[in-house]
């Protein structure tokens, strides 16, 4: 059952994100931005590619990666737990994003600050939801190439928050340096 809540889990993110462009691109707004500002940003699609089968190859019996660190029952229950705590985080990150929302960086049409619903907890709550889903997946598949990814994916998405930080204060000037004095940058 956790090897399956790990799987609906990615699913489910890659689901939310597709669907909220869809309805972004309906309305007239580019929502996928990626890469536009940092070329070195496809670094991350194959690595991502490989997180899923990762995932993936422990619920449809492929060739699995990586060797198993420790098997423990109530540790992937917790993970379940972090995946839909992340989920739940996303989700609300989303509905509190509105038109605002972009897949990376966007200086030319970025939408109003939003300050409030689930950016009033946190400035970043998708990478910090995404922070919990990763940490969930490695607790449901305690494996060195997840506990890579889990390294590697806090560090990349600390990276993508300061630039976004400095495009940020670039846009919003002080009403952004107020904001952040008020809310922490994760949790």
């Amino acid at each position: 059952m956790q090897e399956s809540i790990a799987v609906i889990t990615i699913v489910l993110l890659i689901t939310m994100v597709i669907i909220r462009s869809i309805q972004l691109k309906k309305l007239g707004i580019k929502a996928f931005k990626f890469g536009e500002m940092d070329r070195r940003d496809f670094i991350i699609p194959p690595f991502a590619v490989l997180l899923f089968y990762v995932i993936f190859s422990n619920i449809i019996n492929l060739p699995r990666l990586g060797t198993e660190l420790f098997r423990n029952e109530s540790v992937g229950w917790i993970g379940v737990a972090l995946c839909l705590l992340g989920l739940s985080l996303f989700l609300y990150s989303l509905i509190s994003f509105g038109k605002s929302f972009r897949v990376g960086i966007d200086e030319d049409n970025p939408g109003s600050l939003i300050t409030t619903g689930a950016f009033a907890i946190s400035r970043n709550p998708i990478y910090t939801a995404f922070g919990l889903v990763l940490l969930g997946e490695f607790f449901i598949y305690p494996n060195w190439i997840l506990l890579l990814y889990l390294i590697v994916g806090y560090w990349l998405f600390n990276r993508q928050v300061l630039l976004e930080e400095q495009s940020l204060m670039k846009i919003y000037g002080e009403e952004y340096k107020q904001y952040c004095k008020k809310v922490r940058r994760y949790l």
